[in-house]
């Protein structure tokens, strides 16, 4: 059986690790507290128009007040002193912060409520710069990054870039590292050839137990990156606390204790990244409840939930799906899964949580379905004994 590729043209994002000299640092600092400083001003001078009745100033307007004109002047003289490609993509993000605003504002905006832009600080753990294709950026025979008014800079290439990358942004970490994340525009040939098409389909309930049971029965076990390192982190997070603020040693500590979160979380992306991919190769179609993370994440099992990383997991599984032509089917979260026979589709009622298995009398024949039940407030008298297995 084969089945038309439908693969569509997907953005990605593809990071590298940065290691600038003592003088390059010096140069993405200042680069970074320049795009910072337009990217204040935008929203500053949008505000005082607010408050005054008047109407936003164009984009047109903005750039020229704010970089052209700044430039002249002896309080933002500096900011000739970096790529003005850099000033103008930090006012882009000021103007796409605005409009992602108001359409939540006015509910044409999928996903939570957004806010207003808010200024940015000197002080945030993370700090980004983007070049564009017209910034005149490169990347050298030598396998370096050529930045302007930067230099070449050394990157870590873990893979081959499998396109010629439309944009680069510079990003540094909250533990202190440097990244460039390349844009790729893929190809669509290439990904069909690389994912051939399968005739295998699987449904997956994801958990806390088993980060995933597969419906081939297979249990995949939850790795708990974040339990595993609590140890490690309280101990860091206490040093932390011990510290004078606004010492070297605070600074030391802080970066100490963001060092080991993002292991962890280095740890859990690579985890997510290697299931998505095996599942998204070996099957035409997934099937995966759609859940609730927001509100789990409020529960007595929030660290756990955290911990489980479920969200990020459905993204990749989502844009992978969409990248390779296969077909993500997202169940409804108030969908009765656990209490319908897989046989003839028979509803037979709720069940507590230490029914793990049911046998199903509207089927034509005895069929024993496995369940994983929601939690319920009332238990069995003998919940305590009761071996339960908790996803």
């Amino acid at each position: 059986m084969t089945h038309m590729h439908n693969v569509a043209v997907v953005q990605l994002r593809y990071s590298f690790r940065l290691y600038p000299d003592t003088a390059q640092c010096a140069a993405l600092a200042k680069a970074f507290g320049c795009a910072r400083v337009v990217f204040n001003d935008a929203v500053r001078t949008r505000e005082d128009a607010r408050k005054a009745g008047e109407a936003f100033p164009a984009a047109g307007a903005l750039s020229k007040k704010l970089i052209t004109e700044a430039k002249r002047s002896e309080d933002r003289a500096w900011l000739g002193e970096v790529s003005s490609v850099v000033l103008q993509q930090s006012l882009r993000d000021a103007e796409a912060a605005y409009k992602n605003f108001f359409a939540s504002l006015k509910g044409d905006r999928k996903g939570p409520r957004l806010g207003p832009p808010r200024f940015k600080s000197r002080k945030d753990n993370r700090q980004s710069i983007r070049f564009t294709a017209n910034a005149r950026w490169k990347i050298t025979p030598s396998g370096r990054l050529s930045l302007p008014k930067i230099g070449e800079v050394k990157v870590k290439w873990s893979r081959t870039l499998p396109a010629a990358p439309s944009s680069v942004t510079v990003i540094k970490d909250a533990a202190g590292r440097y990244h460039a994340s390349f844009v790729i525009d893929t190809d669509p040939t290439a990904d069909a050839t690389r994912m051939p098409d399968t005739d295998q389909t699987v449904g997956l309930d994801l958990g806390l137990t088993h980060f995933a049971v597969l419906s081939t029965g297979e249990k995949i076990t939850s790795p708990r990156f974040l339990r595993r390192a609590e140890k490690k982190l309280k101990k860091a997070q206490r040093e932390l606390s011990r510290k004078q603020k606004g010492s070297k040693n605070k600074e030391k500590s802080r970066l100490k204790v963001a060092r080991a979160h993002a292991e962890v979380a280095d740890a859990r992306r690579e985890f997510h990244h290697q299931l998505s991919t095996r599942l998204i190769r070996e099957n035409q179609a997934i099937g995966v409840e759609s859940l609730a993370v927001g509100g789990l994440a409020r529960t007595q099992l929030g660290k756990s939930v955290h911990d489980a990383g479920w969200a990020q997991f459905l993204n990749m599984l989502e844009y992978k799906a969409a990248r390779y032509g296969r077909t993500l089917i997202k169940i409804g979260r108030f969908e009765p899964t656990s209490r319908t026979c897989s046989a003839c589709g028979a509803n037979d009622g709720p069940k507590p949580l230490h029914i793990r298995q049911w046998t199903c009398t509207a089927a034509a024949r005895s069929t024993t379905v496995t369940t994983t039940p929601r939690r319920t407030s009332r238990r069995p008298p003998d919940w305590r004994q009761q071996p339960v297995e908790r996803r």
